[in-house]
């Protein structure tokens, strides 16, 4: 081969390579512009604004004709927080308010079984581990909205769904369907866990320690990194979820919807209100700003969650 031949065939080499990587970053780019135009929308109209005869700024439907406004204001926010719906006063701040309750309770619970679930699959042997983990694994490859009408009539039955008298109880049945079945998604925890030596639970118990105590007093303080993220997961599952809130809440008192039921109902349903629409736009900016914070400031640890726990256990 001659001497001319190689540096022509690295430029070969590496045009190609330029070209590959210019067409995948033009392929990403149009799928994120793609991603982020609903994103923008909502936001615009959560601010948009018109201006009435005596050219004052308000909040209306009819400010989102076109996709950039022709005024920016807060009205819809403030709408939104001083809203009455269907007999409900501050109806959002309620919906927020459940929310943050069922929220916070399902991530406490979920993330404590999460973990338990974890520790036990990582560090125990016992006899049918490995196909208990083969069955979970089956398991999550189906959605989790298959078992939804069957677990609505279980909680039908015991009345924690649809129960007229007593609404409030229907919080309790939504915190017991988003927690119960939480300690079935443990694989990525276990796969941290495995990181962790074997030789400090064996130490632990030589000293006279038991499991529940090496998992809380060992363990857990070096595991903060799938500690977050899993209590990140067990957070925005709740939060952002509205098959399973619609179905077990129901058409029960307002005062008792989560956010995501609430919103929609803005719009549709049996009190829909189409002219609601920039007021759900607020509604829909307002849910996300705590997500949006939360993965901004403990982004460090999610990831250092999951690519610790994506070793193979």
């Amino acid at each position: 081969m001659s001497s001319t031949a190689l540096p022509q065939k690295h430029r070969s080499q590496r045009g190609a390579r330029i070209a590959s990587l210019a067409a995948t970053y033009v392929v990403l780019s149009i799928l994120a512009l793609i991603w982020i135009i609903p994103i923008v929308y909502i936001i615009l109209a959560a601010f948009s604004a018109t201006r009435n005869a005596s050219d004052e700024i308000v909040g209306t439907a009819q400010a989102v004709q076109n996709f950039f406004p022709t005024a920016f204001g807060i009205q819809n926010f403030a709408n939104l927080f001083t809203l009455t719906f269907n007999g409900v006063e501050y109806a959002f701040l309620r919906w927020m308010g459940n929310t943050l309750l069922v929220s916070v309770v399902c991530c406490l619970i979920s993330t404590f079984l999460v973990l338990s679930v974890a520790y036990c699959m990582s560090k125990l042997r016992f006899r049918m581990r490995k196909p208990f983990m083969k069955f979970t694994m089956i398991m999550g490859l189906f959605p989790g909205f298959m078992s939804m009408i069957a677990i609505y009539f279980l909680l039908k039955s015991i009345g924690l769904s649809g129960n007229m008298e007593h609404p409030e109880l229907s919080i309790l049945g939504l915190i017991i369907s988003y927690s119960a079945g939480a300690g079935l998604g443990f694989q990525v925890a276990k796969g941290f866990f495995d990181v962790l030596p074997n030789s400090l639970v064996e130490s632990a118990k030589l000293d006279g320690c038991s499991n529940f105590k090496i998992f809380l007093k060992i363990i857990l303080p070096l595991s903060k990194p799938i500690i977050i993220y899993t209590m990140l997961m067990a957070f925005t599952g709740p939060w952002m979820d509205f098959i399973f809130a619609k179905v077990i809440i129901g058409s029960t008192n307002t005062a008792y919807w989560t956010v995501s039921v609430g919103l929609y109902s803005l719009l549709y349903g049996e009190y829909g209100r189409p002219e609601l629409f920039t007021q759900f736009a607020a509604g829909c900016v307002m849910v996300g700003i705590p997500i949006t914070l939360l993965f901004m400031f403990l982004q460090r640890y999610y990831v250092e969650g999951v690519t610790a726990g994506a070793v193979k256990g």
